[in-house]
Protein backbone atom coordinates (compact mmCIF):
# COMPACT_ATOMS: atom_id res chain seq x y z
CA UNK A 1 0.00 0.00 0.00
CA UNK A 2 2.86 2.40 0.63
CA UNK A 3 4.16 2.24 -2.94
CA UNK A 4 0.85 3.31 -4.59
CA UNK A 5 0.48 6.12 -2.04
CA UNK A 6 4.04 7.30 -2.71
CA UNK A 7 3.48 7.10 -6.47
CA UNK A 8 0.25 9.11 -6.19
CA UNK A 9 2.00 11.72 -4.02
CA UNK A 10 4.85 12.07 -6.55
CA UNK A 11 2.38 12.34 -9.44
CA UNK A 12 0.41 15.02 -7.56
CA UNK A 13 3.60 16.95 -6.69
CA UNK A 14 4.75 16.80 -10.32
CA UNK A 15 1.39 18.11 -11.54
CA UNK A 16 1.55 21.00 -9.08
CA UNK A 17 5.09 21.89 -10.14
CA UNK A 18 4.36 21.79 -13.90
CA UNK A 19 2.79 25.29 -14.14
CA UNK A 20 5.88 26.79 -12.48
CA UNK A 21 7.86 26.07 -15.66
CA UNK A 22 5.63 28.59 -17.47
CA UNK A 23 6.45 31.46 -15.13
CA UNK A 24 8.61 34.30 -16.36
CA UNK A 25 12.31 33.77 -16.00
CA UNK A 26 14.44 36.43 -14.43
CA UNK A 27 15.63 38.31 -17.51
CA UNK A 28 19.36 38.37 -18.02
CA UNK A 29 21.08 41.74 -17.99
CA UNK A 30 21.68 41.26 -21.72
CA UNK A 31 17.98 40.59 -22.44
CA UNK A 32 16.86 43.55 -20.35
CA UNK A 33 19.44 45.81 -21.96
CA UNK A 34 18.51 44.69 -25.49
CA UNK A 35 14.76 45.07 -24.92
CA UNK A 36 15.19 48.47 -23.26
CA UNK A 37 17.31 49.60 -26.22
CA UNK A 38 14.69 48.31 -28.68
CA UNK A 39 12.03 50.35 -26.89
CA UNK A 40 14.19 53.45 -27.51
CA UNK A 41 14.67 52.42 -31.15
CA UNK A 42 10.87 51.97 -31.52
CA UNK A 43 10.19 55.41 -30.03
CA UNK A 44 12.85 57.19 -32.10
CA UNK A 45 11.67 55.52 -35.31
CA UNK A 46 8.17 56.87 -34.67
CA UNK A 47 9.47 60.39 -33.99
CA UNK A 48 11.60 60.44 -37.15
CA UNK A 49 9.10 58.57 -39.32
CA UNK A 50 11.71 55.85 -40.00
CA UNK A 51 9.57 53.05 -41.47
CA UNK A 52 12.66 51.07 -42.55
CA UNK A 53 13.76 50.72 -38.92
CA UNK A 54 10.24 49.67 -37.94
CA UNK A 55 10.25 47.13 -40.78
CA UNK A 56 13.39 45.53 -39.31
CA UNK A 57 12.01 45.63 -35.76
CA UNK A 58 8.63 44.10 -36.60
CA UNK A 59 8.14 40.38 -37.25
CA UNK A 60 6.41 39.45 -40.51
CA UNK A 61 3.27 38.35 -38.64
CA UNK A 62 3.01 41.56 -36.56
CA UNK A 63 -0.42 42.61 -35.32
CA UNK A 64 -1.09 46.15 -34.08
CA UNK A 65 -4.22 46.94 -32.06
CA UNK A 66 -4.63 50.54 -30.87
CA UNK A 67 -7.65 52.62 -29.88
CA UNK A 68 -9.88 54.02 -32.60
CA UNK A 69 -8.21 52.07 -35.44
CA UNK A 70 -8.78 48.71 -37.06
CA UNK A 71 -6.27 45.99 -36.19
CA UNK A 72 -3.33 46.25 -38.60
CA UNK A 73 -0.93 43.71 -40.05
CA UNK A 74 2.72 44.54 -40.71
CA UNK A 75 2.12 45.58 -44.34
CA UNK A 76 -0.81 47.80 -43.26
CA UNK A 77 1.16 49.39 -40.39
CA UNK A 78 4.17 49.99 -42.66
CA UNK A 79 1.93 51.52 -45.31
CA UNK A 80 0.48 53.87 -42.72
CA UNK A 81 3.96 54.75 -41.39
CA UNK A 82 5.24 55.45 -44.91
CA UNK A 83 2.19 57.52 -45.88
CA UNK A 84 3.36 60.51 -43.83
CA UNK A 85 -0.25 61.23 -42.82
CA UNK A 86 0.78 61.36 -39.18
CA UNK A 87 3.81 63.08 -37.65
CA UNK A 88 4.78 62.39 -34.06
CA UNK A 89 5.88 65.39 -32.03
CA UNK A 90 6.27 63.33 -28.85
CA UNK A 91 6.57 59.57 -28.35
CA UNK A 92 7.64 58.67 -24.82
CA UNK A 93 7.37 55.45 -22.85
CA UNK A 94 7.71 55.01 -19.10
CA UNK A 95 7.00 52.52 -16.31
CA UNK A 96 8.48 49.69 -18.39
CA UNK A 97 8.00 46.16 -17.09
CA UNK A 98 10.03 43.50 -18.90
CA UNK A 99 9.31 39.77 -18.57
CA UNK A 100 11.24 37.11 -20.48
CA UNK A 101 10.00 33.61 -21.28
CA UNK A 102 12.89 31.89 -23.07
CA UNK A 103 12.74 33.21 -26.65
CA UNK A 104 9.65 35.35 -25.96
CA UNK A 105 9.32 38.55 -23.95
CA UNK A 106 6.51 40.83 -22.86
CA UNK A 107 7.19 44.54 -22.41
CA UNK A 108 4.46 46.68 -20.93
CA UNK A 109 4.27 50.25 -19.77
CA UNK A 110 2.84 53.67 -20.44
CA UNK A 111 3.02 55.50 -23.77
CA UNK A 112 2.42 59.22 -24.09
CA UNK A 113 2.48 60.66 -27.56
CA UNK A 114 1.50 63.83 -29.38
CA UNK A 115 0.84 63.66 -33.08
CA UNK A 116 -0.05 65.99 -35.87
CA UNK A 117 -2.65 64.75 -38.33
CA UNK A 118 -4.71 66.71 -40.84
CA UNK A 119 -3.48 69.99 -39.34
CA UNK A 120 -4.55 69.04 -35.78
CA UNK A 121 -2.45 68.14 -32.77
CA UNK A 122 -3.77 65.20 -30.78
CA UNK A 123 -2.39 63.60 -27.64
CA UNK A 124 -2.70 60.02 -26.41
CA UNK A 125 -2.01 58.53 -23.01
CA UNK A 126 -1.97 54.75 -23.34
CA UNK A 127 -1.07 51.60 -21.48
CA UNK A 128 0.70 49.25 -23.89
CA UNK A 129 1.87 45.68 -24.21
CA UNK A 130 4.40 44.44 -26.76
CA UNK A 131 5.22 40.80 -27.34
CA UNK A 132 8.72 40.14 -28.66
CA UNK A 133 10.11 36.88 -29.99
CA UNK A 134 13.77 36.10 -30.44
CA UNK A 135 14.47 34.99 -34.01
CA UNK A 136 18.08 33.91 -34.25
CA UNK A 137 19.82 36.48 -32.08
CA UNK A 138 17.37 39.33 -32.80
CA UNK A 139 14.28 40.36 -30.84
CA UNK A 140 11.31 41.27 -33.06
CA UNK A 141 7.83 42.56 -32.16
CA UNK A 142 4.96 40.21 -33.02
CA UNK A 143 2.19 42.06 -31.21
CA UNK A 144 1.55 45.61 -30.06
CA UNK A 145 -1.60 46.43 -28.13
CA UNK A 146 -2.50 49.75 -26.55
CA UNK A 147 -5.51 50.98 -24.63
CA UNK A 148 -6.42 54.33 -23.14
CA UNK A 149 -4.92 54.89 -19.70
CA UNK A 150 -7.44 55.34 -16.91
CA UNK A 151 -7.92 59.01 -16.10
CA UNK A 152 -7.90 60.15 -12.45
Amino acid sequence: MRLPTLAAALLFATALAAPARCLAQTPTDTDTSQLTQLEQVWNQAHITGDADTLDRLWADDLEVAVPHMAVMTKPEALGFARSGRMKFLRYTTSDLHIRVYGDAAVVSGRLQRTRSMNGKELSDDWQFTKVYIRQGQQWRVVSFHASDSPQP
